[in-house]
């Protein structure tokens, strides 16, 4: 979502929306929202003080765009293939690989203290913020306590986790950690360089850069060591095993820890032909789509997996860790796939499709919203099938060709 688009159900919250607040009158609902606001106030003030809660709740206006975005369908289908290319895109391998030399000081120190591989810790905040894009370009951002506050009130289903969810973010307003107007993210409260849910900002986050706060915001040395610190602490990262490997000679996925020694005496094999670096430790062998690549999967799978519990951000975070740190792209390809578009023929695709009126909101060689509806309107009117989006080599195929 968010601009992640994907939900963790640990940090943020995924849930579906009654109808009946959408259908209120404006004003009536926002005196509704006035009233549970007065009435929230006593149960917040065993955690806040009185003045904390007055001056960031008090004249706070309900945001009924965050109760439409709970309701709303996703907008685009990928299959796994287009899922991974566009989050393992050029441009974030080449932003990788610059932000490896720029943050080589805060990587290590992190990496020695919690343990966590500095390629899964880029990727993840790649990822999560395309590298801290999200807090500089405010398009996709909204304040999180109005957000949070709406859900609570708006959004039954799961209102004691919103409820949670707000008192955090007002506690970290009594703690002086942040302003109320500080406080931006998506419409489910996940803010900052790596997406954090006000409970992981308050429980879990470090103050690594020694300022006195803690702020996912801002130097990304707080974000990068506050998400190691989850991914040790909760996810049960392991020090010096990898995620796993792609590997040939597999069937099908079979759901039993076996060493990779074990592995190899059943004549699997790793892709890259590369000896298994550490053949003690466990794995399980996941095929994610038959007739496509194979990979055995290990702990540290499962712990980037508890961040976002969904196996294809899994897969695409771990390879784009790989990538950046210089490994080659899957040797065996997802059936109906394609390469990863260059930079330059993205770029391409986005001069080309503002050139007939498809507006990409700039020629930058990311496939964000914009591009990806203008890949879409541009697929339906040249009656391209699937019409999905995708801003690959069929589209750039579709656009040299003459009006």
């Amino acid at each position: 979502m968010n601009r992640n688009g994907s939900f963790r159900l640990n940090r943020r919250g995924v849930l579906a929306l009654g109808a009946s607040v959408l259908l209120v009158p404006q004003t009536q609902a926002r005196g509704a929202f006035e009233q549970w606001v007065r009435d929230f106030r006593e149960q917040a003030l065993r955690r806040v003080s009185a003045s904390t809660y007055d001056r960031t709740m008090m004249s706070a206006k309900p945001d009924m765009s965050v109760l439409e975005a709970v309701r709303a369908q996703p907008e685009f289908t990928e299959q796994m293939w287009q899922y991974i290319n566009r989050r393992c895109s050029d441009w974030r391998v080449i932003t990788g690989k610059e932000r490896v030399k720029e943050y080589a000081s805060v990587l290590h120190r992190v990496e020695a203290e919690y343990g966590v591989d500095r390629y899964i810790m880029l990727a993840l905040w790649g990822m999560e913020s395309s590298f801290g894009d999200v807090i500089v370009n405010r398009k996709y951002m909204r304040p999180v306590i109005p957000a949070l506050a709406t859900l609570a009130w708006g959004e039954p289903r799961r209102r004691r986790y919103w409820e949670a969810e707000l008192l955090n973010a007002l506690t970290i307003v009594e703690r002086g950690w942040a302003q109320p107007s500080d406080m931006i993210g998506s419409w489910a409260g996940a803010m900052g360089h790596t997406q954090w849910m006000p409970e992981v900002w308050l429980h879990t986050g470090v103050d690594f850069d020694r300022d006195g706060r803690i702020s996912p915001f801002g130097k990304p040395d707080d974000a990068l060591a506050g998400t190691a610190r989850y991914l040790a602490a909760r996810g049960g990262y392991r020090r010096g095993e990898a995620w796993g490997h792609e590997v040939s000679g597999a069937g099908h996925s079979e759901n039993q820890w076996r060493t990779y020694a074990e592995w190899q005496a059943r004549g699997i094999r790793r892709a890259d032909g590369a000896e298994f670096a550490r053949p003690g430790d466990r794995t399980k062998l996941w095929v994610p789509v038959s007739g496509g690549p194979s990979f055995l999967i290990g702990k540290n799978f499962d712990a980037v997996h508890s961040y976002n519990p969904s196996k294809s951000y899994t897969l695409a975070l771990c390879h784009l860790g790989d990538l950046i740190h210089g490994e080659s792209a899957f040797h065996r390809h997802f059936p109906g796939g394609e390469r990863v578009p260059t930079l330059a023929e993205v770029k391409e695709i986005q001069r080309r499709l503002n050139e007939r009126g498809f507006k990409t909101d700039g020629i930058d060689g990311r496939t964000g919203s914009d591009t990806l509806r203008a890949v879409l309107a541009f697929q339906k009117q040249a009656g391209m099938q699937p019409a999905d989006g995708y801003a690959g080599l069929k589209v750039l195929a579709r656009l040299r060709q003459p009006n």
